[in-house]
């Protein structure tokens, strides 16, 4: 219980120097945070503690519209998720949705194994089930078993962009002001995250910067990665 509480008031301790930094580094850098809010990116990611969007991204609050939650599965009947796509997209009008995926995940692990996880996890993961049963020839081809986890991440992205397509919100403003859908992958070993090639532009080429406040972010289309400048 001690280390727990310390754990807790260090992490008081921590934002409280941070805030501190922030605000001698830039006077007008949080109030301008209250004002309001008008991010160009939707994150719809995984809940592990490794995979932190804005950290990640290299941006800054403010830049980044986020929902996550175990192996970022994507279900049309969610209704968390359908309630962030709708503000993201039909109100804060984002430009991009971009649905990560991660090594080393933990979902995508539980996936590939036969026996179950307790609880209300087995029924979360069931759609990520679902894609092992529609690709398990290709996965059981896959010897190591950190590459068949990565493999199943990916394809779990695949699938949860196809369903973002689907969704009447982002088709709607896909067709009306061009927003973009993008699947991708982090790399929690490396840091990298890599563009899979998924969404409305896979494979179109072409370059997009988005401008946080302190960075801005490079979108590639096609099998590239989004790197931060």
């Amino acid at each position: 219980m001690a280390q727990q509480q310390n754990t807790f008031l260090y992490a008081l301790s921590s934002n409280n120097a941070w805030a501190g930094y922030k605000a001698h580094q830039n006077p007008t850098f949080f109030p301008k945070l209250a004002s309001g809010q008008s991010p160009q990116i939707l994150w719809l990611g995984c809940s592990d503690s490794r995979c932190p969007e804005t950290t990640i991204l290299g941006l800054q609050p403010g830049d980044v519209f986020v929902h996550r939650n175990i192996a970022n599965i994507i279900s049309p009947t969610d209704i968390n998720t359908s309630a962030v796509i709708e503000y993201a997209v039909a109100h804060l009008k984002v430009k991009h949705v971009v649905l990560c995926g991660h090594t080393s995940c933990g979902g995508a692990v539980a996936s590939l194994g036969d026996s179950r996880v307790g609880g209300v996890l087995d029924t979360w993961l069931t759609p990520l089930k679902a894609v092992r049963a529609a690709h398990r020839e290709e996965l059981d081809a896959i010897k190591d078993d950190a590459a068949r986890a990565v493999r199943i991440a990916e394809l779990n992205v695949d699938a949860g962009v196809k369903v973002l397509l689907a969704n009447f919100t982002i088709e709607e403003a896909i067709r009306d002001r061009g927003l973009e859908v993008h699947g991708v992958i982090f790399d929690i070993a490396s840091g990298r995250i890599k563009d899979l090639g998924l969404g409305t532009k896979g494979g179109s080429g072409g370059e997009e910067v988005v401008r946080g406040r302190h960075a801005q972010l490079v979108f590639r289309g096609g099998r590239g990665e989004m790197a931060v400048k």
